[in-house]
């Protein structure tokens, strides 16, 4: 009696001791985790936050035919995509209500146009586009320097059938007044080969705002591969700043069409000094990417459509057989208080590069 009274007695006692000291870590990182996701499925967002502001939001509303990041936002607050046509500011431009935020999407894939889907597509055309579908979030985790965020998505048929499925995990960091987000999605073909025929319109693209533009010189038409024109105006020049320069020297608008590790945008906000950078992987297809970047507000990289992007020179054609998977990593850096240099982003590529 006396012994086994002794047994459960010590049980007991390291049991208290054991919540203590479990309630003490939860207490502990409950004091000290700087980065949050909090989802609304109502809403349809994810909402991420670090040290109590935001950062951004994966959202995917019924008026968007895709997921995206938005907005994107200095450690200051400041906002480095456009808001039209979410939340309009004034002086925008408005044109490819397609560009919302950050987004990952492809022009030609088995013949459907997923990167210019929009509502505006009326609907005697909508059988040339495909749409991607968020169908859940599948984890989220919260963490003291950064949080990561997993979701499963559906590229679809214009009747609704899946061709592709999308696994995607993003990594959301700050350190000191650098914030990055790392994205890394796995597509995988189902029941068919799927060829994502070389086409201008992709792969990871950021729509900017307005202050990060190039200066606009003249009115432009732009065309895209079914041969439909956008009118993209002239407009007031004052508080706008930006500037491309790629890995390979390339600066403005001869970043386009030119293949590079990455490309750093260089700005000025309200006299706020920053850069916002895409940085390629090595593994990706494609590497080093094409830069699919326009000075009046596309900035994006794009592997797959070689033969468009060079004229004619490199062709690549990918195609991703039934029941095969492919990978695409890519890092954003947004950086406020000073423009990096060039130094500075390989630096910060050579470490992405070469990470496990």
């Amino acid at each position: 009696m006396g012994r086994n009274f002794v047994l459960i007695f010590s049980l007991f006692i390291s049991a208290i001791l054991g919540l203590s000291s479990c309630n003490a870590q939860l207490l502990q990182t409950g004091k000290t985790e700087r980065f949050t996701i909090t989802e609304n499925k109502e809403g349809k967002r994810v909402d991420i936050s670090v040290d109590g502001k935001p950062f951004t939001s994966y959202i995917y509303p019924d008026v968007l035919m895709k997921p995206v990041l938005y907005p994107l936002r200095t450690s200051q607050g400041t906002l480095v995509t456009r808001g039209w046509p979410m939340d309009p500011r004034p002086g925008e431009r408005v044109d490819h209500p397609h560009h919302v935020g950050l987004w990952f999407n492809y022009g030609d894939v088995n013949g459907l146009d997923f990167w210019n889907n929009s509502t505006d597509i009326p609907a005697d055309k909508k059988s040339g586009f495909g749409t991607i579908k968020h169908r859940a979030v599948s984890k989220m985790t919260n963490g003291n320097n950064s949080a990561e965020l997993e979701v499963t998505t559906d590229w679809q048929k214009p009747d609704g059938t899946n061709l592709l499925s999308e696994e995607t995990k993003f990594i959301f960091s700050e350190a000191g007044t650098t914030r990055t987000i790392e994205r890394i999605t796995t597509l995988r073909a189902l029941g068919e080969e799927v060829s994502f025929k070389d086409n201008k319109e992709g792969l990871l693209g950021i729509r900017l705002a307005r202050e990060l533009e190039h200066p606009s010189k003249k009115a432009e038409i732009f065309t895209d591969a079914a041969g439909k024109t956008t009118n993209v105006a002239k407009l007031n020049n004052e508080g706008v700043t930006g500037k491309y320069r790629s890995s390979e020297g390339k600066e403005g608008d001869d970043v386009w069409g030119t293949r590079g590790n990455w490309v750093n945008l260089n700005s000025n906000i309200s006299g706020e000094p920053l850069s916002l950078v895409i940085l390629d992987h090595p593994k990706n297809v494609g590497f080093p990417t094409y830069w699919h970047a326009r000075g009046y507000g596309l900035f994006a990289a794009n592997p797959l459509g070689q033969k468009e992007m060079s004229a004619g020179k490199d062709v690549l054609n990918f195609k991703l057989p039934a029941g095969q998977s492919v990978t695409f990593r890519y890092k954003v850096l947004i950086h406020s208080g000073s423009n990096l240099s060039d130094d500075q982003v390989k630096t910060e590529f050579n470490r992405f590069a070469t990470r496990k």
